[in-house]
């Protein structure tokens, strides 16, 4: 393994947007106990320099690949396409305006009687359009339209940011 080598070599799997996730795990682990920093104490300092390194990159590469946003991400930057969504507007009306009602809904959460069924029904909303945009975005892929691609991560950025709102009422619900 070296430190140039891409998440998908690195982690031994191949370069694709579905992953073997027990695959991913059983490799993580493994490459985890090899680069221990603590398997390196005895070693000279650029060994264990380099020990750190590897345990990072390896940590690094399976919080990427484990996650679809990520990876899907990921799998465009090896395509050399920004898809960090900062240069890129979503000229989908339905598409931003649902983004508005999704987010209306979930500001009037806390005014309603059963905030928390109020709350479930916005994350299955959320969570089935991740699902969908998850999918758009392999069919994407798998047809090498990149470009379209891209436009399909942004938007799952959108809707991985409500979900994280969501749990961010939901914990405050809870706690309150």
């Amino acid at each position: 393994m070296n430190l140039s080598d891409d998440y998908f070599q690195i982690m031994q799997l191949p370069e694709a947007y579905q992953v073997d996730g027990v695959a991913l795990s059983d490799n993580y682990l493994n490459l985890q106990r090899r680069f221990h920093p603590d398997r390196f104490a005895g070693k000279s300092a650029q060994e264990q320099r380099l020990a750190v390194q590897m345990a990072s990159v390896v940590n690094q590469a399976y919080d990427t690949l484990r996650s679809p946003l990520l990876r899907a991400a990921y799998l465009l930057e090896l395509r050399g396409l920004d898809s960090s969504g900062e240069n890129t507007t979503i000229s989908d009306v339905a598409f931003l305006m649902s983004q508005m009602q999704l987010r209306e809904q979930l500001a009037a959460v806390t005014g309603v009687a059963d905030p928390f069924s109020a709350l479930e029904l916005i994350a299955s909303e959320v969570a089935g359009q991740l699902e969908s945009l998850y999918g758009q975005f392999a069919e994407h892929y798998g047809q090498n339209t990149y470009e379209a691609a891209a436009e399909v991560v942004t938007k799952m950025q959108f809707y991985h940011k409500l979900q994280i709102e969501v749990l961010d009422l939901e914990d405050a619900l809870e706690d309150g």
